[in-house]
């Protein structure tokens, strides 16, 4: 295995041991064992415990805003249905969060005991979204209503999706992706019309 196919291993098997037992239980040792090595192999590409959880970290959070880079939209139609395009991009934010839970669930939901590093980041990472969601709606999900506090807006909206992605990872038989969607929409237009 190159070094960088082992560097991926133990990324992705720190990120498996801190999903299945949260950060309070993850060791070095803990790490080289669910990956069948010893524990120098470890200390060969990261210098410590707290590098290999910043690194698993700061690679989620890539992958991440990666993901909503490719399903947020830059804008709204200018014509049309605009409130279909925010909720096409909720389902593509839901659809992304079902391919790849333990990553959204570190993000949505960190575990009890997450280092700062992880608030942080996924603080950041909100942040960016935000800014993004706020040039969206800016000029208004109705015709001739722009936002009064686009930043505003898109923290509320931000808010809301993250809460159904939160119910979806928690509970997928009871909030299914279709019956998320279909409130979302229902709620959308009642707020534009």
């Amino acid at each position: 295995m190159s070094a960088a196919e082992r560097r991926e291993q133990l990324l992705d098997v720190t990120k498996q041991v801190v999903s299945e037992q949260g950060f309070h239980d993850v060791s070095i040792e803990a790490i080289a064992r669910r990956a069948g090595i010893t524990r120098p192999v470890v200390y060969a590409h990261f210098d410590d415990l707290e590098a290999l959880l910043g690194a698993m970290l700061e690679r989620e959070a890539t992958r991440a805003l990666a993901q909503l880079a490719t399903i947020l939209p830059t804008e709204l139609p200018s014509e049309g249905d605009r409130a279909g395009a925010l909720v096409a991009a909720l389902r593509g934010y839901l659809e992304t969060i079902r391919a790849d839970p333990e990553t959204w669930r570190l993000v949505l939901m960190p575990p009890e005991g997450a280092p700062r590093v992880l608030r942080d980041t996924v603080e950041r990472g909100r942040d960016a979204v935000v800014v993004t969601l706020a040039q969206v709606v800016g000029p208004g999900v109705a015709p001739d209503r722009p936002s009064p506090d686009p930043a505003l807006t898109a923290r509320l909206l931000s808010a809301i999706s993250d809460e159904l992605a939160r119910l979806m990872l928690t509970d997928p038989e009871e909030y299914p992706i279709e019956r998320l969607v279909a409130h979302a929409d229902w709620l959308l237009r009642q707020l534009v019309s």
